[in-house]
């Protein structure tokens, strides 16, 4: 029985990209989804999948490399790192005017609203907080 699939999906999205997988897979659910929306939307992974065949649906995220193969290392994967920051033990919550910056603006958090699940940019802009979900890099 898993007891956080947010850090189980975060962990697979992390060993897949050092591991310089093209995809990772999971199993599916809405706020799973609505986190990977996220990070489509700002440029971290290339395409989100669901897979509604017989037994289980699963979410499937096709994570993004750089396009130039350079002579002194391999592909490198446009997530750098990603932290929980709220788990079920330890719940955080933010007003919008103290969502933290992450690594000076290079970064992104992701947060659950009531309007949603956005990242950092967008609930400032909107005026929101909720609970910080995680941050990536």
């Amino acid at each position: 029985m898993m007891t956080d699939p947010i850090s189980d999906m975060l962990s697979r999205i992390r060993n897949g990209s050092l591991a310089r997988h093209d995809r990772v897979e999971m199993p599916h659910s809405t706020l799973k989804f609505a986190l990977a929306l996220v990070l489509k939307g700002e440029g971290y992974i290339d395409e989100v999948r669901e897979s509604s065949a017989e037994g289980p649906r699963t979410l499937t995220l096709v994570l993004r490399y750089n396009r130039e193969k350079s002579s002194a290392s391999e592909k490198q994967s446009a997530i750098d790192g990603v932290r929980r920051v709220s788990a079920p033990g330890r719940r955080v919550y933010v007003r919008f005017d103290r969502i933290p910056r992450v690594r000076s603006g290079m970064g992104i958090s992701i947060l659950s609203t009531s309007r949603g699940v956005m990242a950092d940019r967008q609930a400032r802009e909107q005026r929101v907080g909720g609970e910080l979900l995680c941050e990536v890099w």
